[in-house]
C-alpha cells in the first residue's frame, strides 16, 4: 500500500519547478492532489502528468495573494475530495535588490506571497481541520495531518540583496512554529522545508542578461550569472545544487506518518551548507 493512500493534498504553485515535483510525488504515493498556479496551462501540464499515471488531480487556478484564494483552494479539495490532510504552501518568487534601491512594492509584493498567503490558506484550512479533529477525536481516532512550510535558507541565515525575501521566509518560520503549538490538539504536524541552491527557471544560469518571467503583470528578472552559480556550487559540500525532485523528496518526509512526531521544525534542504 502507497504511504498516501487516502490523502488529500493541496500545493501552491505547483504547476512548475520544486511545486510541481511536489505534487507529482505525493500524487505517486496515493494522495488526491489540489494543483494550482497563475498559469492555467502550466497546472493542467501538471495535471495531465498526475492523472496520465493513474493519479487523481483538481486544478484551483489563479494568485495565491488574491484576498478569497484560500477559501477557493481549501474548497477545492473539500468539496472535490471530500477532505484535507496535506498542505503545502510553495508559491513564491524572488524580486531582488539591495536595501537603498528596494521599493515598497517589492518589498510588500514578496511579503504577500511568501507570508500573507500562507496564513490565509491555513486560516481558510482551520474550520475544517478543527471540525474534522473533534469528530475524530470522539470517536477514538487519532488522525494526523500536515503542513509544509516551504522556506529558505535565505529565512535561516539571511542573504545579500534578499532582505524581502529573508524577511518573508523568517516569518514563515514563525509561522510554522506557532502553529505547531496551536495545531497539536488537532493531531497536526506544521514543519518547514529551508531549500538551500535548487535548479528551477528561477535559478539557472542566465543565458540573457535581460532574462525576466511575467508574475500578474511585474517583469520579475530571473537567472543566475553563471560564474555567481558555479562559485556559489562549489561551496555546497555534495558539490552541486538540489534538482526539484530532491527538494520534492525532502517536503514528502514531513508528509508520512512516521513523521507524526515531529513538528514545529524546520528542515534544511541544501546538500549540506547550512
Amino acid at each position: 500500500m502507497r504511504k498516501l493512500e487516502g490523502k488529500v493534498a493541496i500545493v501552491s504553485g505547483s504547476g512548475r519547478g520544486i511545486g510541481r515535483e511536489i505534487a507529482i510525488k505525493l500524487a505517486s504515493e496515493g494522495a488526491s492532489v489540489v494543483i494550482n498556479d497563475l498559469d492555467e496551462g502550466a497546472a493542467n501540464e501538471t495535471l495531465e502528468v498526475i492523472r496520465a499515471a493513474g493519479g487523481k488531480a483538481l486544478a484551483c487556478i489563479g494568485s495565491v495573494t488574491d484576498a478569497d484564494f484560500g477559501e477557493r483552494f481549501v474548497a477545492t479539495a473539500v468539496d472535490g475530495f471530500g477532505g484535507l490532510d496535506i498542505i503545502v504552501n510553495n508559491a513564491g518568487y524572488t524580486w531582488d535588490n539591495v536595501i537603498q534601491k528596494m521599493t515598497d512594492e517589492q518589498w510588500e509584493a514578496i511579503l504577500q506571497v511568501h507570508l500573507t498567503a500562507p496564513f490565509r490558506i491555513l486560516r481558510a484550512a482551520s474550520e475544517f481541520i478543527r471540525s474534522a479533529a473533534k469528530k475524530e477525536a470522539e470517536a477514538g481516532q487519532e488522525v494526523f495531518r500536515k503542513v509544509v512550510n516551504i522556506s529558505s535558507t535565505s529565512g535561516v541565515m539571511g542573504n545579500a540583496g534578499q532582505a524581502n525575501y529573508s524577511a518573508a521566509k523568517a516569518g514563515i518560520n514563525g509561522l510554522t512554529r506557532a502553529l505547531a503549538k496551536e495545531w497539536g490538539r488537532y493531531k497536526v504536524n506544521v514543519n518547514s522545508v529551508a531549500f538551500g541552491l535548487i535548479k528551477t527557471r528561477l535559478t539557472e544560469a542566465a543565458a540573457d542578461a535581460d532574462a525576466s518571467i511575467d508574475i500578474e503583470g511585474r517583469k520579475i528578472k530571473v537567472g543566475v550569472n553563471p560564474q555567481v552559480l558555479k562559485n556559489a556550487e562549489a561551496l555546497i559540500p555534495v558539490g552541486r545544487a538540489g534538482t526539484p525532485e530532491e527538494a520534492a523528496g525532502a517536503v514528502y518526509l514531513f508528509c508520512l506518518p512516521e513523521s507524526n512526531y515531529i513538528s514545529g521544525q524546520v528542515l534544511v534542504c541544501g546538500g549540506g551548507r547550512p
